[in-house]
């Protein structure tokens, strides 16, 4: 780890911005985890909310001027919880004991006016990490430091492989069909 890092203005204004979209996947995921109707959804979700703690932590350690090595950053947890999941994908309605159409249908309780099926969550998660994953491009193209660009494009690939990961469980429940 490098430490004692000078950051720009600008590359702080970047950062902070990365650290509130950081902070708003954890909530959203902790929160659709806590609501979901399918199991496998809800495994998925508490997964991915913890690799976002990860990006918040090292976001917050760039901003303090520590450069954290990019080994470590939760690659290999990344693809254990891929694997984890689509080998949960085959099992995951013989486990709900619920049809696509009865998944779909399936609506939040308890909370009035909130109505929200798993696929409403899986397409607001999905387009949340195709947006963040963009606003890391710019952050990655005005940092001058290459180790910071590094870790960065590491997180960046991580988000994009949180999409990938929902649009899989999506595909294999039938939610999203790939034309």
């Amino acid at each position: 780890m490098i430490t004692n890092v000078n950051l720009s203005t600008k590359e702080q204004l970047l950062l902070q911005d990365q650290k509130s979209h950081e902070e708003q996947c954890i909530i959203k995921y902790d929160s659709y985890a806590s609501i979901a109707s399918d199991a496998e959804l809800r495994t998925l979700f508490k997964n991915i909310a913890q690799q976002e703690r990860v990006h918040l932590q090292t976001v917050n350690q760039l901003l303090s001027g520590q450069i954290p090595s990019v080994t470590g950053q939760g690659g290999t947890n990344q693809q254990q919880s891929g694997q984890q999941a689509t080998g949960q994908q085959q099992s995951g309605q013989q486990k709900t004991g619920m049809t696509m159409s009865q998944q779909e249908s399936a609506r939040v309780s308890g909370m009035p006016g909130f109505n929200i099926t798993d696929k409403d969550m899986c397409i607001d998660m999905l387009n949340t990490e195709k947006y963040i994953s963009g606003t890391y491009d710019t952050t990655i193209f005005e940092c001058k430091n290459p180790q910071i660009r590094d870790v960065l494009n590491h997180i960046q690939k991580e988000e994009q492989k949180h999409g990938e990961s929902i649009f899989a469980y999506m595909q294999s429940k039938g939610m999203y069909t790939a034309q």
